[in-house]
């Protein structure tokens, strides 16, 4: 494929700013483009990753010996209170055409910088709120049958901040489906700038970062008898775990566990993806000590592929 470019910084293409080279990286503007780069990589051998937002990941300093696509589909179109968006649509996009149509369910998203896709391949969610409670169709590929299917909120199979989608990585979204609620507007933008607010007071926006680092782990008694105020909805956040740990502000090499929210890992402005991992395996090292807790990490670490 012509359009096809070779060594590709990937650390410009994430939210973390780290990451080593890509030896080819395509940008696929529509479905047909994402399905011909996938059958080219195939037939010459070639590991392929799909790249949304750049968000949630955290690239190997070696970068990666394969084909990189970058999805980059974002139409849209409402019918009543349905959403049909393709994947490559960004989340803030996505919330702001929900607002200007006074449909409700999708306030919770704003201010979280990513993809539909990767939205819905992570079951993303805050403030009580998540795309599984919304989604009603998902449209992919299946790259190991090459064809194009489609699930039901249930087929997709949706747990915390997973999905099938992030258990079979054959399995490429394409589109989907949401179902909202009517609304009013006013109220719709007023929680919508409350969330805004919340993040921008609470989160390290000012550094680069890749978001939440460890999904929220269930209590343990202890927990439950220590601290009962923490504890919601069954989970208690990592970020005050992390932080009682006595880990706020550690620093490795050019990487920091935030001061703002310590379930944030933050680039300083040279860290390295060796300098992220060594935070991470500290940050699990000390919870697991203290409180008896394994950590699991959200965010998608490329080395895992």
């Amino acid at each position: 494929m012509p359009e096809v470019r070779e060594n590709v910084l990937l650390a410009e293409y994430a939210t973390l700013k780290i990451g080593g080279s890509a030896k080819y990286f395509f940008s696929a503007d529509d479905n047909e483009d994402i399905i011909r780069a996938i059958k080219a990589a195939k037939k010459f051998g070639l590991p392929f990753f799909i790249l949304g937002g750049g968000s949630n990941i955290l690239f190997s300093d070696d970068g990666f010996d394969g084909l990189v696509i970058k999805i980059q589909s974002s139409k849209s179109k409402i019918q009543n209170n349905i959403i049909w968006a393709e994947a490559g649509m960004m989340l803030s996009e996505l919330v702001k055409l929900a607002e200007e149509e006074g449909l409700s369910g999708l306030e919770w998203a704003a201010g979280i910088y990513g993809t539909v896709g990767g939205a819905i391949r992570g079951n993303a969610g805050a403030f009580d709120g998540q795309i599984l409670d919304v989604v009603k169709t998902v449209e992919y590929f299946d790259a190991q049958k090459e064809k194009i299917e489609q699930r039901s909120n249930k087929e997709c199979c949706f747990d915390y901040r997973s999905s099938i989608f992030k258990k079979n990585k054959n399995f490429i979204i394409f589109s989907c489906e949401l179902e909202l609620k009517k609304g009013n507007r006013e109220e719709i933008k007023r929680k919508i700038d409350g969330y805004k607010s919340y993040r921008e007071e609470r989160h390290p926006l000012n550094y680069p970062s890749a978001g939440s680092v460890f999904k929220n782990p269930k209590p343990t008694e202890r927990i439950i008898r220590d601290y009962p105020e923490i504890v919601k909805d069954g989970v208690v956040p990592a970020g005050f775990l992390i932080e009682q740990a006595g880990l706020k502000g550690r620093i490795v090499g050019g990487a920091q566990i935030s001061e703002k929210h310590c379930n944030f890992i933050v680039n300083l402005g040279n860290a390295a993806a060796k300098d992220i991992l060594e935070l991470i395996k500290i940050v699990k090292e000390n919870v697991k000590n203290k409180f008896g807790i394994n950590l699991e990490e959200e965010i998608f670490i490329f080395s895992d592929i």
